[in-house]
C-alpha cells in the first residue's frame, strides 16, 4: 500500500459516497419542506456566503439555482459587513451559508445581519452543534462525520449533493431527483478511476491551469485549490470561455492544462477549445467520460461512468481527490499536513 493510500485525505475521499447516501436519505424531508416553501414564496434573489472549498461548493450552487430556477445568485463579500459595517437590503432574499465547521466569525456575522434584514437564512454545515447551525433558520447537515484531513474532500462533495437535492426539489425536476438516487453508486465507481498517468506531467511543474465551463468551472475552482493546498502547485481555475481572451498566452511547450469535460451543454465548446489548444504546445490532461474529448488529450484521465449533466462534475471531483493525494506525495509533500494551514480558519 502506498503512502497516499494510508493518508487521511485519501481515506476520507473514499468515504464520500457513503456520506452522500446518508445525506440524501436524512435530508430529504427538510429539502422537500423548504422547496415547497420556496415555490410558494419565491425569493427575489439569493446570496451565498462561504470561504475556501465551501465557497467553491456555493459557486456550484449558484449554477444550480440560476440555470434550473432562474433566480439570480450573488456571492457575499463578508468584509462589506464585517469591515465596512454596511447593512445590506436583503428583505425576503434567500441567504445560503456554507461551512464545514460553522465557526468562522465573518460567516456568522453575515448570517446574523441577513436574518435581521429579513432574509431566510439556510445553512449547509457539517457540525450540527456549531454556532452557524444555531443561528440559521433552516439547517442541512452534511453527514460527513469528522473530517481530520486539513484539505476538505467528503464534506465538499456532500455539500454539492445537499445543494443539488434542495434545488432538484425546488425546481421539481424529476430527472434530476431520479439521478440523485443513483449518485452514491456512481461516486463509488468514480473513486476507482485510474488517473496515475497524470502524475508525471504534474509532478515537476510549477504552474498549471484547471479549465472548465458551467458546473465543471465551479468544480475547477476546487481542484485548483487542492493542487495548491496539497501539492504546493500554483494552479488557477479558468473558464473555458475566458481562456482564449488573454490567459492562453501562458501556454508554452509542456505547460499543463487540466481540462474538465463532462457530458453537459458546454461540451461542444470545450471540445472545440481542446482542438484549438492542441497546436499551442501545452500538455492537455483531459478528465472526461467522453471519447471525443479524451482523444484530444496528451494524457487522458477517463471517468469510468456518467450519470447526469448536473452531477457528472461531482464525479470528476470524486475521481480527482484520491489522485491529488498521490500527486502530493509525488511532489514531495504530505496531503494531511499542508504547510501553513490548519483545519479551521477564522476570518473576520
Amino acid at each position: 500500500m502506498s503512502k497516499a493510500n494510508e493518508s487521511k485525505m485519501y481515506r476520507e475521499a473514499l468515504q464520500a459516497p457513503t456520506a452522500v447516501e446518508r445525506l440524501l436519505r436524512e435530508n430529504r424531508g427538510e429539502a422537500e419542506s423548504l422547496a415547497g416553501y420556496l415555490r410558494r414564496n419565491p425569493p427575489p434573489f439569493a446570496l451565498t456566503v462561504a470561504r475556501g472549498s465551501s465557497d467553491h461548493a456555493a459557486l456550484y450552487g449558484k449554477y444550480l439555482v440560476e440555470s434550473l430556477l432562474g433566480v439570480v445568485v450573488s456571492s457575499a463579500i463578508p468584509s462589506v459587513t464585517t469591515v465596512y459595517g454596511a447593512s445590506l437590503s436583503l428583505n425576503k432574499a434567500l441567504l445560503i451559508a456554507v461551512s464545514q465547521s460553522g465557526e468562522s466569525p465573518d460567516l456568522l456575522e453575515v448570517t446574523r445581519q441577513a436574518r435581521r434584514a429579513g432574509a431566510l437564512t439556510v445553512a449547509f454545515v457539517n457540525k450540527e452543534a456549531s454556532p452557524l447551525a444555531q443561528m440559521a433558520e433552516v439547517v442541512f447537515p452534511l453527514w460527513a462525520a469528522e473530517e481530520e484531513a486539513v484539505a476538505a474532500t467528503k464534506s465538499y462533495l456532500a455539500t454539492l449533493a445537499a445543494l443539488t437535492q434542495l434545488v432538484a426539489y425546488w425546481a421539481d425536476d424529476r430527472g434530476l431527483k431520479d439521478a440523485l438516487a443513483m449518485l452514491p453508486e456512481a461516486m463509488y465507481k468514480a473513486a476507482e478511476a485510474d488517473w496515475s498517468a497524470g502524475l508525471e506531467p504534474l509532478a515537476e511543474c510549477d504552474n498549471a491551469l484547471v479549465v472548465g465551463r458551467g458546473y465543471a468551472f465551479a468544480v475547477a475552482n476546487e481542484l485548483a485549490l487542492k493542487l495548491k493546498e496539497t501539492g504546493a502547485l500554483h494552479a488557477e481555475a479558468m473558464s473555458g470561455a475566458e481562456l482564449l481572451h488573454g490567459p492562453v498566452a501562458l501556454v508554452e511547450p509542456g505547460f499543463p492544462l487540466l481540462v474538465l469535460v463532462p457530458r453537459d451543454r458546454p461540451m461542444p465548446s470545450m471540445v472545440a477549445l481542446l482542438e484549438n489548444l492542441r497546436p499551442k504546445g501545452g500538455h492537455l490532461l483531459v478528465a472526461s467520460s467522453e471519447s471525443e474529448a479524451l482523444e484530444l488529450a496528451h494524457t487522458p484521465l477517463p471517468l469510468p461512468t456518467r450519470l447526469h449533466p448536473v452531477l457528472d462534475s461531482i464525479l470528476i471531483a470524486q475521481a480527482f481527490y484520491p489522485f491529488a493525494a498521490h500527486l502530493s506525495f509525488a511532489r514531495g509533500f504530505n496531503p494531511d499536513a499542508p504547510r501553513n494551514l490548519s483545519k479551521v480558519t477564522r476570518t473576520r
